[in-house]
């Protein structure tokens, strides 16, 4: 099989250190032709549909910056080219339609990479709550990005091109998992603000939500802790409560814990869950199997998210 990516940035390192072990990796495109020079044995290209247009990969991930998501899987999906695309799967409420309509039209598959419902404590959870009734959740993403980070890209801490702030980018995947235990939620009222980059970034460094449904959760988010601490999700599960942590899991006082994995790319925050996804999405790719998260499955978070931007403290639908 034939893989290329689009996108050779902080992520897009990732992608290529993790499908070069595979022994897939063809071609690699990227606008600053200065980034790839260093590459040997791919193909290279500063223009991703001519990349697509002659490469015709089996397979092509996408890992540029957010606002270019949307335009990068419909253009591929189009070509019958399967996609596994990067977080966020877009960032504008109207681009969602578009890319499940070019998903249903294609022959391809699409996937996008929410790799920590690969991890193996947050595995353990959602097999332990199958046969049991959620009756609730707390999450917290308490981490540190500083102005140095956002300079760190033109594109990052803007509306326009990242979408958001601390929601969209460092905590959509514990926002993910946390409708992916508890269920989407109908309604939520939430708010955000700009505790410590005011005047640094355009978006949220912090947020707080209170969701409604089925199951209703509370999450928090802020980029503006002191320093990384562990995420933490805490689940009330038929009477009994869930502590969820990276590499542990407490059941009522009883712990379960996980051997520290080595990552499997380019920086520790990923985890080691990108390289499961992958060999999941291929294996579908080449046995024709459904890969769970697509279109509609990724783009539930999305709709969440774009829901607390509009809420401003008040009851919004999702």
């Amino acid at each position: 099989m034939k893989a290329a990516v689009i996108g050779y940035g902080v992520i897009g390192k990732h992608h290529v250190k993790i499908l070069s072990e595979m022994g897939v990796l063809s071609a690699v495109c990227d606008i600053d032709k200065n980034a790839v020079s260093g590459l040997e044995g791919v193909e290279l290209y500063e223009n991703y549909i001519e990349m697509l247009d002659k490469v015709s990969p089996d397979v092509v991930h996408i890992c540029t910056p957010h606002y270019l998501h949307a335009e990068m899987v419909i253009e591929a999906l189009g070509r019958n080219i399967n996609v596994l695309c990067e977080k966020p799967l877009c960032i504008k409420e109207e681009d969602i339609p578009r890319i499940l309509e070019a998903e249903k039209n294609s022959k391809a598959i699409l996937g996008v990479c929410h790799q920590n419902r690969y991890n193996p404590a947050n595995l353990y959870v959602k097999d332990y709550i199958e046969d049991k009734t959620v009756e609730g959740g707390v999450g917290q993403v308490s981490w540190n990005r500083d102005a140095k980070y956002y300079a760190s890209g033109a594109w990052r801490g803007r509306w326009d091109t990242e979408g958001g702030g601390v929601l969209i980018n460092q905590a959509l995947h514990t926002l993910d998992l946390m409708q992916w235990f508890c269920g989407m939620p109908d309604t939520l009222s939430a708010s955000t603000s700009n505790l410590t980059l005011d005047g640094k970034i355009e978006v949220e460094d912090t947020a707080a939500i209170c969701a409604k449904g089925d199951v209703g959760f509370n999450f928090y988010a802020s980029n503006g802790s002191a320093l990384d601490m562990p995420v933490e999700i805490t689940l009330k599960v038929s009477g009994k409560t869930v502590k969820l942590m990276p590499r542990y899991v407490v059941v009522d006082g009883e712990i379960k814990s996980f051997p520290k994995e080595k990552p499997n790319g380019t920086k520790t925050c990923y985890g080691s869950g990108h390289g499961r996804l992958f060999e999941h999405f291929y294996r579908c790719v080449r046995e024709g199997e459904h890969f769970p998260i697509d279109g509609a499955e990724a783009a539930k978070v999305i709709k969440i998210i774009l829901a607390v931007y509009k809420s401003h403290g008040k009851s919004v639908k999702i």
